[in-house]
């Protein structure tokens, strides 16, 4: 039997396997939010934002390579649209965090806090949750579209629907950095209510970009040798994508270190707590680890040719800065619930474990139910 011919079976068990891990992993978790539910809210806050990332960042990609076209998205696109196709699937498994709003946010209960006070037009509860339904109602309609009108084109040859996709994706760009630049305060930044940053949603959507796109590669190298795409890809093409996530790589070193120059330079009293909290207490360790691991070695390895033309090495760098990503995430949020102590707690590893699982479980039914290439665009040849 032929890898085409097993590739559904391959997926369809994986999806299985996928789902069984992580509902159990999270059950897990589950039962020790009894014993310390405010942890469970932290870990379960850092898996929800770092999966969430891969999902959006798919969207951003997918309507960026209608937008320009180019070799590499085609090989790409059908994980990216399958990836865009958890959204639903995230807005479900955001209920935890809605529920334990009230322990994770100190606005909530803003009493005899002037600043807060003052925010309230803003940071108050019914209005944290019509902007979630805002955000969730945005991703799911722009990438339903999209996704439909690239399905419909593999049916019918629709040329014209290439031009649909297009007209929807510029606006659809805009939306995005809107409202993950808004998700971003509203989920992260608040957490630490009293401190502000106009790049912070930048550093988010970067991030994001960078998650998807080593995400994409890890997927297609594990998917090359099944047709059709093991008749397509070439090492161009891999070539391509390790162009682009180098290129993320450093420009989310750019934004990351241009917040950090401008915040440690003013060194005001309202903004520079953040980054002691971060660079203090085992936590400048997680830092040190970041630039070295997150920019300095990718930087060097995707500098080189043969890295990015030789599939497995390529699959362990992308690996790799899917790990850091995480990583990334975690410094982001952990250290506004424990400001200069560094603290790992069991529910930390085994919250983005769990709900991975469950993420990538609704990624591979959707992955399964498209062909692996939009044969029917016109642009691809």
């Amino acid at each position: 039997m032929n890898g085409a011919a097993t590739l559904p079976s391959v997926l369809a068990g994986a999806q299985r396997q996928s789902f069984r891990i992580g509902l159990a992993i999270l059950a897990i978790c589950a039962a020790g939010s009894f014993l310390n539910p405010a942890q469970f809210l932290r870990s379960y806050l850092v898996a929800f934002l770092f999966w969430m990332g891969i999902a959006l960042g798919s969207a951003a990609v997918v309507m960026l390579h209608h937008l320009v076209g180019g070799r590499w998205g085609f090989v790409i696109r059908r994980v990216l649209e399958a990836a865009t196709g958890t959204l639903p699937a995230m807005a479900l498994l955001m209920l935890p965090l809605l529920f334990g709003v009230r322990t994770l946010y100190h606005w909530t209960q803003p009493a005899g806090d002037h600043l807060l006070e003052h925010k309230a037009l803003y940071l108050n509860l019914p209005f944290f949750l019509l902007r979630a339904v805002l955000y969730f109602a945005v991703w799911i309609a722009v990438t339903r579209l999209l996704n439909r009108w690239s399905l419909q084109q593999d049916r019918t040859g629709d040329r014209t629907l290439v031009r649909r996709m297009q007209l929807l994706s510029g606006p659809g760009l805009l939306l995005y950095g809107l409202t993950v630049t808004f998700a971003s305060i509203d989920w992260a930044m608040s957490l630490e209510a009293h401190w502000f940053s106009t790049i912070y949603g930048m550093i988010f959507m970067v991030g994001q970009g960078l998650s998807t796109l080593a995400f994409a590669i890890a997927v297609l190298i594990l998917l090359a040798e099944h047709k059709p795409l093991a008749d397509v890809i070439t090492p161009g093409h891999f070539h391509d994508l390790g162009n682009l996530m180098f290129a993320f790589v450093m420009l989310w070193a750019y934004v990351a270190f241009s917040q950090f120059l401008i915040i440690w330079s003013g060194n005001l009293v309202e903004e520079i707590p953040w980054y002691l909290a971060r660079l203090r207490g085992g936590w400048q360790w997680i830092a040190l680890l970041l630039v070295v691991f997150h920019f300095f070695l990718p930087f060097m390895l995707l500098l080189m040719r043969s890295v990015k033309r030789r599939r497995q090495v390529l699959a362990r760098v992308a690996v790799a800065v899917i790990l850091v990503r995480l990583v990334d995430m975690f410094w982001l949020v952990t250290p506004a619930f424990h400001p200069g102590n560094l603290k790992i707690h069991w529910m930390d590893l085994a919250a983005p474990i769990g709900l991975g699982g469950l993420w990538l479980a609704s990624f591979l039914a959707n992955l399964k139910r498209a062909p692996l290439l939009p044969l029917h665009d016109p642009r691809f040849s």
